[in-house]
């Protein structure tokens, strides 16, 4: 059969991490060629599909299915809904611009490369399945390179304990995520792994208020772990600052969105009596990653760390934008993934520049670097802006509405969300102040700015920030027919009306 964009969008990075297998690993040129051009294709498709998305039809698109093991019920099943294609199009841009700025690897360059590329893949697999077992498999296959890319080309600082310790806290919330969906599909009256098939039965047949209750929690924390929810966050931050700067990009920009994607696309639709007893104690441990994300961050001198606990911090917006369950809340949550997956890329980008070249993340060591790479030091500080919320970038439009939900649902915490963006703009922009401005430290005269071809990233990412931030509606019309379907289930539940 002839498959669709979804899945070549799925299929160029794994065709390339095949690829590179073939090619000496000597060839360093022919291998950074073939990731860019395995990255490149997806971004063109991604784009392609945001642009060709009908949102009145609304609905999956471009959906391919092949039978894999139909006794089963597991079938290969893809397509893209209008929240999906929008975290598609976040995947491909900070792949693709990660895959530029890893050019500065120059050791085991095809390994690295090979892992990368799965990683990849595993990220598209997750956002594009509309099968379990398949949306499983992608996600393991999202998270298991992790581990030799950090503990391989990490800091060698803190990478051992950062690999072990994201290792043992992402399988625990895996193992307990896997307990959870072979659960439904054991109690589902269809015995199939299908997405769409699952959320029918489950309509016309609703699990009981008290089996949901007790089993909401097996998706809402086995995936909350990599959201990152608090209190099971301590993982990320470690990794951020151990992981090789376009790692950290992937890891901070697309990885801790499975968690909440994985939350909103499975936990809310199939069991939505679940998430409406749930959701209002989600509210507070969001509360708690807005507020102790944002104050760890300003006592931190680490600029990756700085960067870690923001965004813990901010995964917590995500996180009480799901917990509002109304259209507003929902809308804003995911309109902040991608804001904020395009934000830090920006940012671990432009400290990965300087870190290369100074071999320190402390900021007070840095000091009036703006003198030296004043590009570099531009694209911090629009990264330190956009964190920090303001108009004009893709942030500001997407906590907005996570602002106005939360006021509406849980007033306590809008209040609380509010302040967060206080601490959020001084910790950030006193990272800007500290690191690029003021006395120059002697021992970064010989510094050396981002060259034409190394900007291209740091101009796309923030091109993409300023472009949404100024017409958000071009994504939000998408997300918004994607969120529909999930309220009006969420409503019928929290009403007693389902069939």
């Amino acid at each position: 059969m002839m498959l669709g964009p979804v899945s070549w969008i799925l299929l160029a990075p794994l065709i390339g991490a095949a690829l590179l297998v073939c090619v000496p690993s000597e060839q360093v040129r022919w291998v950074r060629r073939i990731a860019a051009t395995a990255t490149g294709i997806p971004l063109l498709l991604a784009l392609s599909l945001i642009f060709r998305y009908d949102p009145v039809a609304a609905g999956y698109q471009w959906v391919d299915r092949i039978p894999w093991i139909p006794s089963f019920g597991i079938d290969y099943h893809v397509g893209v809904d209008g929240i999906s294609v929008v975290l598609v199009l976040l995947h491909a841009f900070c792949a693709f611009t990660g895959v530029l700025v890893s050019y500065r690897i120059s050791q085991r360059v095809k390994e690295y490369a090979i892992f990368y590329l799965l990683l990849i893949g595993g990220g598209f697999g997750v956002f594009t399945s509309m099968d379990l077992f398949f949306f499983y498999l992608f996600y393991e296959m999202a998270v298991i390179p992790m581990f030799p890319l950090i503990g391989i080309w990490g800091s060698k600082k803190d990478r051992d304990y950062a690999t072990m310790k994201l290792t043992l806290y992402l399988t625990a919330g895996a193992v307990m995520a896997l307990i959870g969906l072979l659960t439904l599909y054991t109690l589902s009256p269809v015995k199939t792994f299908d997405l769409i098939a699952l959320r029918e039965a489950f309509l016309r047949q609703p699990l009981p208020p008290a089996t949901q209750w007790f089993l909401f929690p097996f998706l809402l924390f086995g995936f909350g772990v990599i959201a990152p929810m608090w209190p099971f966050h301590s993982w990320s931050p470690l990794g951020h600052a151990a992981a090789p700067s376009a790692v950290s990009m992937l890891h901070a920009g697309v990885l801790m969105k499975l968690g909440s994607y994985a939350i909103l696309r499975i936990a809310l639709p199939l069991m939505p009596a679940g998430a409406v007893d749930w959701l209002p104690w989600v509210a507070g441990l969001a509360c708690m990653n807005i507020l102790y994300g944002g104050f760890v961050a300003m006592a931190q001198k680490d600029a990756k760390f700085v960067i870690g606990y923001s965004s813990s911090s901010h995964m917590g917006y995500v996180l009480l934008g799901i917990a509002c369950l109304s259209a507003i809340g929902l809308n804003g949550a995911v309109l902040l993934m991608f804001a904020h997956g395009i934000m830090t890329a920006l940012a671990f980008a432009a400290v990965g520049h300087v870190y290369d070249q100074t071999h320190t993340r402390i900021l007070s060591d840095w000091g009036g670097l703006i003198r030296q790479v004043p590009f570099i030091g531009v694209a911090f500080a629009a990264a330190a802006l956009a964190s920090a919320g303001l108009p004009g970038f893709a942030n500001f439009a997407a906590e907005l509405l996570v602002f106005f939900g939360a006021w509406e649902s849980y007033r306590w915490a809008a209040v609380a969300a509010v302040f967060g963006i206080v601490t959020t703009a001084f910790y950030m922009l006193r990272a800007v102040r500290t690191g690029f401005y003021g006395p120059l430290n002697p021992k970064w005269t010989g510094l050396k700015d981002a060259t034409p071809f190394e900007k291209i990233p740091y101009l796309i990412l923030i091109t993409v920030l300023l472009v949404v931030g100024c017409w958000p509606q071009s994504l939000l019309t998408l997300i918004q027919s994607g969120t529909g379907p999930i309220l009006e289930i969420i409503q019928q539940a929290s009403v007693g009306v389902l069939p």
